[in-house]
């Protein structure tokens, strides 16, 4: 009775890592679609965000009415919403000295 016991505990064991395996198996496809969902929203947002970069800078004039190189500017937002034009190579050196500060 006691050997027939520990078979069927051991049974009952292999049952519920089977049924663990085949929920964590479902679990894993589900969560590779929603992964999948994500990486295209993900590459659909950052091609309007260009989109929209080009189109800033195609407006863009500088005080002699030439068009704004976007190889030497940036956009940058600020936290409190206003939005800048800003050379890159000022951009980099506040990145410097806010890195210096931490």
């Amino acid at each position: 009775v006691a050997a027939q016991n520990c078979r069927k505990r051991k049974l009952n064991a292999i049952l519920n890592l089977e049924e663990d395996v085949c929920n964590l198996q479902t679990q894993k496809e589900s969560l590779k679609k929603e992964h999948s969902q994500h990486s295209r929203s993900i590459s659909r947002m950052k091609q309007k965000l260009n989109n929209l970069y080009r189109d800033i800078f195609s407006r863009l004039r500088d005080d002699e009415g030439r068009p704004v190189n976007p190889c030497q500017y940036v956009i940058h937002c600020s936290s409190k919403g206003s939005v800048f034009i800003i050379p890159k190579h000022s951009l980099k050196s506040e990145q410097k000295q806010d890195n210096e500060k931490e």
